[in-house]
């Protein structure tokens, strides 16, 4: 897609709804029409859904590290967050495992952030009753907040951190949750901005290489930022830092980060004597 800065965003979204102008940019970047875009979108909702209606409590991971804590999550008797965060919580958790499992998920942005937007997105739905329409209306909102990220300043951990994944994760979550209350461009804006600065540095030290720890905790941290800065937003909260300007913040920052803390599992947790001990026992 065309979209090199949330402005250009925010400008192409002046007379049509922002999603519709995300949607018409992919059609123009692959030479589509409006229907096979929408059913390309739609087959990648379906797919965010069956992620966690396929969980399996009972499985685990190669490694061991994974499997069953979603359960457990969701079972939880009178947890401090309330119903709500509790079931946000749950599906962040159930989609990683799903991924350290090998089970199907949808990258959004990638595999290791892939509990995110459904965490964010699903709980809502079932919440508000809305309809499978206006979801995928949210992700439209959330690929063209990623593409920017993307092309800014970086969707891979190994490039820029964990602040580049499960960080460019929560901000096209802040974004979609924003879309789906009735927010403004300007709204999906500032409430990326928000959950993008919260998580500035956020470093990536999966133990022994793996996606699974702490990748898929911070899942839950992603999803949970990016609806306190939905609300935010959506509250008329913003940021004096622009939108773009914290993307391409994330990016110096992401360059600055030192190879150990770049998914190569050699430093933060990885290179505690816990984490060493994992990496030498699998």
């Amino acid at each position: 897609m065309a979209f090199q800065s949330v402005e250009q965003l925010l400008s192409a979204a002046s007379d049509r709804p922002l999603w519709q102008a995300v949607q018409e940019e992919d059609c123009r970047d692959r030479g589509a029409d409006c229907a096979d875009s929408h059913a390309r979108m739609e087959a990648l909702w379906a797919a965010m859904k069956r992620s966690v209606a396929e969980y399996d409590p009972a499985k685990r991971s190669a490694s061991g590290l994974s499997g069953g804590e979603g359960a457990k999550m969701a079972a939880a008797v009178n947890p401090l967050c309330g119903p709500f965060l509790q079931q946000v919580i749950a599906t962040a958790l159930m989609v990683g495992e799903q991924n350290a499992c090998m089970g199907r998920i949808v990258a959004a942005p990638t595999a290791g952030a892939s509990g995110v937007m459904p965490a964010a997105l699903l709980p809502l739905q079932e919440r508000e009753g809305l309809s499978d329409a206006q979801m995928v209306e949210c992700l439209y909102v959330a690929a063209g907040f990623g593409q920017v990220i993307a092309a800014r300043a970086s969707i891979s951990g190994a490039e820029g951190g964990c602040q580049a994944e499960v960080g460019s994760a929560s901000g096209m979550a802040a974004a979609a949750l924003v879309h789906a209350r009735g927010g403004t461009p300007q709204q999906m804006a500032a409430g990326c901005a928000m959950a993008l600065q919260n998580v500035l540095g956020l470093v990536c030290d999966p133990v022994a290489g793996l996606v699974e720890v702490p990748c898929i905790k911070r899942n839950v941290m992603g999803a949970t930022n990016a609806l306190a800065c939905a609300d935010m937003a959506l509250a008329g909260l913003s940021t004096p830092i622009p939108c773009d300007e914290v993307i391409d913040s994330m990016g110096v920052v992401g360059r600055c980060l030192p190879a150990a803390l770049r998914e190569t599992g050699e430093g933060g947790l990885a290179a505690t004597p816990a984490g060493r001990r994992i990496a030498q026992g699998l």
